[in-house]
Parts: structure tokens; C-alpha cells; sequence
């Protein structure tokens, strides 16, 4: 019997309430819907429990963490099926890079740290990131702050054999993915790219953080889209907008514009319209396990294979 991993999560928002709804939904209905890898490393995606959680919002800390996910401006909707009490208190979480030795010991016991907070705090991601290695865990860096691409940090993991993965998920089927493949498939026909532009929407809180504090997260994108620097002068990203009537869905627009054979033109333009947490939750569930498989296995330091699931994988621009 394989043992369930023990989570520990930092940010009680949207991804974390599709990610906890989730995983109760998979355990109860045995469906596959959705999921990329029933198994990795021997571990489904079941096989996960919450053993704290940390949070800033008054309305969240000293709440059960499947009572958190579900408390404003947390916008996700209820998936149908029941979501148990976890038996883990939503704790006060960092707002700076006091209170390490804190955290670490609240994280005794844990495996996995997934950093789910708002992007564009980096103090903060490093600080969880080094109570994460005090006490001993993997840590899994979903945002855009510079985490997985410090190199000293890196190295650090490495020689603690931990796992350290990170920087900034791509969405299961979201803007980034969507917009890299078609740009591919561009190349692989033999048209050439004359523009690109990128607009993403979205009424989620991250959506509000990021249309006020977008910088790292525009350039994710860009390493997203331009991991060989080709197209880089071609494609442009609009700012993320936030729209609170779009709730937890994303809507995004894509436009191509290209000359084929003869110089003739080519032009595309695509509409795109996602629950974003779910999309984000349909990789972390899958990162989450790449770390306890590495960490299981005594690997530490960088996870290769998780690069194709990061936007900012280490070796990218920060």
C-alpha cells in the first residue's frame, strides 16, 4: 500500500480550492476525467493529504482548510461531491521574511511545500522556500517569483536532497500552452511568424494581484512562449486584465498573423475560455508527485522532468 503524501500548502485561494475539491472528487467517483497521469511514481491522485496550511486572510486562518477554500473572495465553484473536514487549521502565514523557524516547525512532518500564494512576492517565496529546507521537505514553487531559477538555492536543495521545482506552472489547457503550440505548428509548416499578441482575462483574485503586480508573470510568459528566443521580438503580451463578473473563469485571445508560400498571408485568431484553477490544479496535482517521487527516491535539487508542466523552468529568464 502506498503512503499518501503529506501536503503542506501556502495560499488558501482559488488553485488551492480546486486543487482540494479536487482530489476529494477523484477519491470518491474512481473517474479519470481530466487527469494527464493516473499514476507517478506509484502515486494517484488520491493519494494526497493536507497537513497545513498557511494563509494570510482574516476570514481563512483558524479555519478548517476545506472550510478556507470556500471563503471570499475565494470564487471557485463547489464541485458536486462531498468535502470532508481535513482536520488541518489554516495558520497565519508570512508576510515577510521574519517568522522562518516558525514555519518550519509547523511543517514538521511534511514532504511536499506547494507555494501557492500570489505571484510577485518573492521575499516571501524564498522564505517558505528555506523553512521548507529546514525542515527537511520538498518544495514546489507555482508562481512567478525567481525560486527554482536561483541557482544558489538550487544547489542548496541539491545538497540536502531535496527536490525543488519550480518556476510558475503552465496551465493543464490554458493561454500559454495553446499559444506555444500554435507557434510550433507555425514552424513546422514552414510559415513564417509575422506577429503575435497574447490578451488574458480573468476575475479571480490572482487575476486583480496580477493586473496590479504583473511584471514577473509577463515575462513568464514570454519564457513560456520563447524558450529559444526565436520569436521573441514578434510576440507581444497585453497587460492581464481583471473582470470581477468573469469569476474563476479566464477568457483569453490569441491572434497569429504569418506569410506562407508566395508571401501570401495567413491569420488566426482564437477565443479561449477556462476555469483557471482547475487548470492550474490538473498540473500541480502532477508536480506534487514528481517531488515526493524524487524525494522518495533521494533526488534532490531540480526535477528535470518537470519542465514541460513550468513556464519558467530553471535556466529562463527572471
Amino acid at each position: 500500500m502506498i503512503n499518501r503524501v503529506g501536503v503542506a500548502v501556502v495560499g488558501v485561494g482559488n488553485n488551492t480550492s480546486a486543487l482540494v475539491q479536487g482530489i476529494a472528487f477523484y477519491r470518491a467517483s474512481g473517474s479519470l476525467v481530466g487527469i494527464h497521469r493516473p499514476e507517478i511514481d506509484g502515486l494517484g491522485v488520491g493519494d494526497i493529504d493536507f497537513v497545513a496550511a498557511f494563509a494570510l486572510s482574516a476570514g481563512k486562518v483558524g479555519k478548517d482548510l476545506t472550510e478556507a477554500i470556500f471563503a471570499a473572495p475565494n470564487n471557485f465553484p463547489r464541485l458536486q461531491t462531498e468535502t470532508p473536514p481535513s482536520g488541518v487549521l489554516v495558520q497565519r502565514g508570512l508576510t515577510d521574511a521574519t517568522g522562518i523557524d516558525r514555519i518550519a516547525e509547523a511543517l514538521a512532518g511534511t514532504e511536499v511545500v506547494l507555494y501557492s500564494a500570489p505571484s510577485g512576492l518573492p521575499e516571501v517565496a524564498r522564505a517558505y522556500a528555506e523553512a521548507a529546507l529546514r525542515a527537511g521537505a520538498a518544495f514546489v514553487n507555482t508562481t512567478s517569483d525567481v525560486v527554482a531559477r536561483d541557482p544558489e538555492l538550487v544547489e542548496r536543495f541539491e545538497a540536502a536532497g531535496l527536490p525543488l521545482l519550480g518556476d510558475d506552472l503552465t496551465s493543464q489547457f490554458g493561454t500559454s500552452i495553446v499559444h506555444r503550440t500554435l507557434l510550433g505548428l507555425l514552424e513546422e509548416r514552414g510559415l513564417t511568424l509575422a506577429s503575435s499578441y497574447q490578451v488574458n482575462l480573468g476575475g479571480t483574485e490572482d487575476f486583480r494581484n496580477l493586473a496590479e503586480n504583473g511584471g514577473s508573470k509577463k515575462q513568464s510568459k514570454v519564457n513560456a512562449l520563447n524558450a529559444d528566443r526565436s520569436t521573441a521580438d514578434k510576440v507581444q503580451m497585453a497587460p492581464i486584465g481583471y473582470l470581477s463578473q468573469l469569476g474563476s473563469e479566464k477568457v483569453a485571445y490569441l491572434n497569429i498573423e504569418a506569410r506562407g508560400w508566395g508571401d501570401t498571408s495567413v491569420s488566426l485568431d482564437v477565443k479561449l475560455k477556462v476555469h483557471d484553477p482547475s487548470g492550474g490544479a490538473g498540473v500541480t496535482i502532477d508536480l506534487v508527485r514528481m517531488a515526493a517521487g524524487a524525494l522518495r527516491a533521494g533526488r534532490g535539487g531540480y526535477a528535470g522532468e518537470a519542465a514541460a508542466l513550468l513556464k519558467s523552468p530553471p535556466g529562463t529568464a527572471g
